[in-house]
């Protein structure tokens, strides 16, 4: 992958002439030299096919590589099987309007412990995960689902529980947001921890891990029950730098997705931090 690194947004950039408009953020993500976009269906997928085929086309028109975040309203260790059918469903629009569009990636949240034990958590949340991506492969859906490391200790998604998923379900891969990693304790914010995670996913995914990440990057909030709010970079305490830094001595490849409130500012800060670096 040229530069080793994509760098984009979480969304239509702010300064896009319509942020509703996929289309238009796509082409704005261009404008500013960015790399690629994560579509946001956070409240709900609601592009239909008709629009997810010229998004598509605007994306190789633009050299822009796209993915999704799936809907916020998912658990997919819910007892009130309503929920969990309702959560089933939101995965699967999710990752077949993403084959529309030809993204290849979708984020999503898998649930919270609630009274379970961790341990009975991840193996009912495996359990639908590997019955969603047989939906999928069945169905000829080449979407990769992506769980995302959690920000709050209520919330199913250790790193540790992201990288054991992607290790025991094929079509799994992790999305690791590294404020959310960082809010969980206010550790994991030097370059040193920074490549412990790296040499962590190198251990459990091979290579192939590190040549396919999908990250989420931006300041944070955080107190002593996890992630509060997003921060703009220069505004909070994470250190972007020593992470870029570790990730371009690993040789990493994939994409790095910005959550900052200014969205594509400190996209573009990230990436011209990167490729400065020698």
């Amino acid at each position: 992958m040229k530069n080793g690194l994509l760098f984009g947004t979480a969304g239509t950039p702010l300064s896009t002439e319509n942020p509703q408009s996929t289309i238009k953020g796509i082409r704005r993500i261009r404008e500013l030299g960015l790399d690629c976009m994560e579509m946001e269906f956070v409240r709900g997928v609601n592009m239909g096919e008709n629009t997810a085929r010229d998004v598509e086309q605007v994306a190789i028109e633009n050299g822009i590589k796209l993915s999704a975040h799936a809907p916020y309203y998912i658990n997919l260790n819910a007892s009130d099987q309503q929920k969990l059918h309702d959560s089933r469903q939101r995965i699967l629009q999710s990752a077949r309007i993403c084959a529309v569009c030809g993204a290849s990636d979708v984020v999503l949240h898998a649930g919270f412990y609630l009274k379970n034990t961790p341990e009975k958590a991840y193996k009912t949340i495996a359990k639908q995960l590997t019955q969603l991506s047989d939906i999928l492969r069945a169905a000829n859906t080449n979407v990769t689902l992506r769980v995302e490391v959690s920000g709050k200790e209520s919330q199913f998604g250790s790193l540790t529980e992201v990288l054991t998923l992607s290790t025991d379900i094929d079509g799994i891969a992790p999305c690791i947001d590294f404020a959310h990693q960082h809010a969980k304790g206010g550790k994991d914010n030097t370059y040193d921890e920074f490549v412990i995670i790296l040499k962590r996913v190198e251990k459990r995914l091979g290579r192939h891990g590190l040549d396919n990440l999908h990250l989420h990057v931006s300041g944070v909030e955080y107190t002593d029950k996890g992630e509060k709010k997003h921060l703009n970079l220069r505004q909070s305490d994470f250190n972007y730098v020593d992470l870029l830094r570790a990730l371009k001595d690993f040789d990493a490849k994939g994409r790095i997705i910005c959550e900052s409130p200014n969205l594509e500012e400190d996209a573009v800060l990230l990436k011209q931090t990167y490729m400065a670096m020698s």
